[in-house]
């Protein structure tokens, strides 16, 4: 789908003085339809945003923010980052990977869904989210957040998938079809997974947190089997699976088989705040073999990426100013840009590579840590 002009000038927001402008913007937004990489380039651009934590907006504090940044500090800095960022990257899709509420803070779960996820509407951009694990501890359940989410506006998450028997809420995929008019134009040339990790086990003798259950590997295994047969075996044939990314809230055990010589970012946490079980689903992606990368938030300290049996590992960094960060540490997302490969007739084609950087909630917005996670020559 064709990209629409809709770069309004949002004003330069920053969090010293700490005065907020909240700013809605209607102009004219992406077409509707499904996903597709742009003609223009043959990028596909995901914006990742982790734990924004909103509840009650303006009368919401800020924590670990230094003293100068203190007063007037709320859940509406987070908003005015989230605007920045859209303004800055403008992606074709947006991702809320979880805690994307404080439930235990917030006084409508409802409402704060609602202004949270308000300036990715305001912008008319499509947006996908999954759920962590403080998000239904307000006034609605998980199901109801869950719910909720599916039905605002703009937005491509789905509740779970029709007629299947699965775990938890949220599990679901996004396929992003190649550039309109080329022969990848009716095929998933990227396909995105998205599941719900889950909240706290429900195990008496498990204590921790949750994780991807049994039933919905199964189904991940199922998807990534057809999706594969569908690009390998249709028209025009494909000879390798289309590269397919990861999403979910709380990492996985084998984030913790990384030291500072083999990532890139940083690794702040006292521990990796994973499942106290390992239910197996690293190995699950490995065995499927399409997924080049997955990504997750819940440990708002770390924002490296490693690589693992051919799997990039990335955390996004704390976004919001609701929950525990570090004075002085900005606040951060992940930004994964998916190219095409170009054919000596000019025709775009499969995927080359997968990159990726960070955008810090600084004066400028500063990039950091571009790196290249996939690149088909890689043979990855």
């Amino acid at each position: 789908m064709p990209r629409l002009g809709f770069r309004r000038s949002l004003p330069s927001l920053s969090l010293m003085p700490l005065l907020v402008l909240f700013v809605a913007v209607g102009a004219a937004g992406k077409g509707d339809g499904g996903l597709r990489f742009q003609r223009e380039g043959g990028t596909f651009k995901v914006l990742q945003v982790a734990d924004m934590h909103y509840a009650d907006g303006r009368s919401t504090r800020c924590r670990d923010v230094l003293p100068a940044q203190r007063a007037g500090c709320s859940d509406l800095n987070t908003t005015a980052f989230l605007y920045r960022l859209l303004r800055a990257e403008d992606p074709d899709l947006v991702v809320f990977t979880g805690d994307n509420i404080f439930g235990e803070n917030s006084t409508d779960a409802a409402k704060s869904m609602d202004a949270a996820i308000a300036p990715a509407i305001a912008m008319k951009l499509p947006w996908a989210a999954v759920l962590g694990n403080h998000d239904q501890e307000g006034t609605l359940s998980r199901e109801g957040v869950m719910r909720h989410l599916v039905g605002m506006k703009n937005t491509l998450a789905r509740f779970n998938p029709q007629g299947v028997e699965i775990d938890g809420y949220g599990n679901y995929n996004l396929e992003v079809a190649g550039v309109e008019g080329t022969l990848l134009a009716n095929k998933s040339v990227l396909n995105m997974y998205f599941l719900d990790s889950g909240d706290y086990s429900t195990v008496p003798s498990i204590r921790g947190y949750g994780w991807i259950k049994a039933s919905q590997e199964a189904w991940f295994r199922q998807t990534s089997s057809s999706l594969q047969q569908n690009y390998t075996g249709g028209q025009p044939r494909q000879k390798e699976p289309a590269p397919g990314l990861a999403y979910f809230h709380i990492p996985l055990p084998e984030f913790n088989n990384f030291t500072a010589s083999n990532f890139t970012g940083v690794k702040q946490e006292k521990g990796i705040s994973s499942a106290s079980i390992n239910s197996g689903f690293f190995n699950t992606m490995v065995e499927a073999g399409d997924v080049k990368a997955a990504f997750v938030g819940h440990d708002h300290l770390n924002d490296f990426c490693g690589k693992l049996t051919g799997i990039q590992l990335c955390y996004a960094g704390g976004f919001c100013y609701h929950a525990y960060g570090m004075a002085g540490w900005s606040r951060r997302a992940r930004v994964v840009s998916v190219q095409l490969e170009k054919a000596a007739s000019g025709e775009w084609q499969g995927m080359k590579s997968i990159n990726t950087w960070k955008r810090l909630d600084d004066q400028h917005l500063t990039t950091i840590d571009s790196e290249v996670l996939w690149k088909r020559s890689s043979n990855s």
